[in-house]
């Protein structure tokens, strides 16, 4: 599944796609995903944390307000968390899309900023069934550089993009 969306944010921010195409192909991905982890067996044996569904993913916007508006407007999604300066919370179901058009710099991981540019998709939150502790020491053994938030580990993928890891909530 990892690869399904960072090829998907990759083809985003190349300009292959536009934001509806890459949340229609999120939403469908997600669904599927949903489908096959039904079946008996088919989720991997033997994961460290087993992520039980994307919390969140999270927008960098050159105007806050304008992307708000065309979301809530257009496709009926649901706003919350407004500060009425730089960011809100556009909801689909389940699923939340935080807009952010700060000009702060974006996460330090291992010491390296990631330099800021607009529009980009800042990460992707995965919750999990495990505690922060315990997925403290999966990084650890896999040798992942993070940083810690309140109930989470930043750290990067393979390719560069930049994930939450969420204790159980």
């Amino acid at each position: 599944m990892e690869h399904i969306i960072a090829r998907l944010l990759q083809e985003f921010e190349e300009g292959m796609m536009n934001r509806r195409q890459l949340i229609r192909s999120l939403a469908v991905a997600a669904g599927a995903t949903s489908a096959v982890g039904s079946i008996p067996g088919y989720a991997a044996e033997g994961t460290a944390i087993k992520a039980t569904k994307i919390n969140h993913l999270s927008y960098r916007v050159a105007d806050y307000a304008k992307t708000r508006d065309f979301y809530s407007t257009l496709l009926g999604m649901k706003v919350s968390g407004d500060d009425g300066k730089t960011k809100c919370d556009l909801a689909i179901g389940d699923l939340h899309i935080h807009v952010n058009g700060s000009k702060q710099p974006l996460h330090n991981i291992s010491g390296m900023q990631i330099p800021l540019r607009t529009p980009y998709i800042d990460h992707i939150d995965y919750d999990t069934a495990s505690s922060k502790d315990a997925i403290l020491a999966e990084l650890n053994r896999r040798g992942l550089k993070s940083q810690a938030t309140e109930k989470s580990y930043r750290t990067k993928d393979p390719d560069g993009f930049d994930v939450t890891i969420s204790a159980k909530r």
